[in-house]
């Protein structure tokens, strides 16, 4: 089986001399859903921007970061095809990426733009069908109603939501979240993880997800990666991830991580997510004129 995402010998320095990425090596198979946990500067965004290809790691011998079985970056140089690459792997922003003026079924359409002529772009011109599409993921994430407001009329969790739709109308196979809950409030974050679940359960999409809420990620991730100081520090089950097992890895840090709702103590596994549209449920073509 090609894994969906592979990493092998990735180091980065920054020009401060910081040392954020030191020796990663970690595969994620097709239809995972894994949490990337860890203090504030363990290399967590680092290494989600490096996997998208925003970002290229030393020119080490051996550096490799694949997705789907095509090369990101090798050696310190990101790869040609990358565009191509980049195209069916969705990444959600911590702060959302909305363009604020533009209505927010265009901010999601702008997830097609890679597979429709640069001047129909500009012109925001989409066809019934594309706009069809992307009513069908607004729907998905709860907001259809919204899809006429200007972005910057949605509250934080909304915003979030589109930015998650665009990901959806793009097409990714894998989506990359970098803290995506950090800026939002409990019932928000909620709605948004139950989101990313949902579509790693029933699109089989790859999802890798940064969280600095340990309790988040040990309700919906099965597997944890744990890093510190640019480190792998654990790499399991989300269960076999313990209070005691934090301390022993973080150390004083492990109170950062802790300090969430649940304190990590007695969590349970997610409730079953309530029905949602799925893609084949598409809106009466009229609605998708609107806007």
């Amino acid at each position: 089986m090609t894994p969906a995402l592979r990493i092998e010998r990735l180091n980065k320095h920054f020009g401060n001399g910081k040392h954020a990425l030191r020796d990663i090596h970690l595969r994620v198979n097709p239809g995972e859903m894994v949490a990337l946990i860890g203090a504030s500067g363990s290399g967590k965004s680092t290494l989600l921007r490096h996997v998208a290809g925003l970002v290229a790691g030393d020119a080490h011998p051996g550096s490799l970061v694949e997705i789907n079985g095509q090369c990101v970056q090798s050696e310190g140089r990101i790869h040609r095809g990358i565009r191509k690459t980049r195209a069916r792997v969705g990444f959600v922003f911590q702060q959302f990426n909305l363009v604020d003026r533009l209505p927010v079924l265009v901010n999601v359409l702008v997830g097609r733009l890679h597979c429709m002529p640069m001047w129909r772009g500009l012109l925001r011109w989409f066809t019934p069908q594309e706009r069809r599409l992307g009513l069908e993921a607004l729907a998905r994430v709860g907001i259809a109603e919204c899809h006429a407001q200007r972005a910057s009329t949605l509250s934080g969790g909304q915003q979030q939501r589109a930015a998650i739709a665009r990901a959806l109308v793009q097409g990714a196979r894998v989506v990359l979240a970098d803290e995506p809950i950090a800026s939002l409030d409990p019932e928000s974050s909620r709605k948004v993880m139950d989101i990313l679940s949902r579509i790693n359960a029933e699109d089989g999409c790859t999802v890798v997800v940064s969280l600095h809420q340990v309790d988040m990620a040990l309700r919906y991730c099965p597997r944890v990666v744990a890093l510190h100081e640019g480190r792998v520090v654990y790499d399991g089950p989300s269960a076999q991830l313990t209070p005691a097992l934090l301390r022993e890895l973080y150390g004083m840090q492990a109170d950062e991580l802790l300090s969430t709702q649940s304190q990590l103590q007695g969590h349970a596994p997610s409730p079953a997510p309530a029905a949602v549209p799925s893609w084949s449920g598409a809106l009466p073509l009229a609605a998708c004129c609107t806007g």
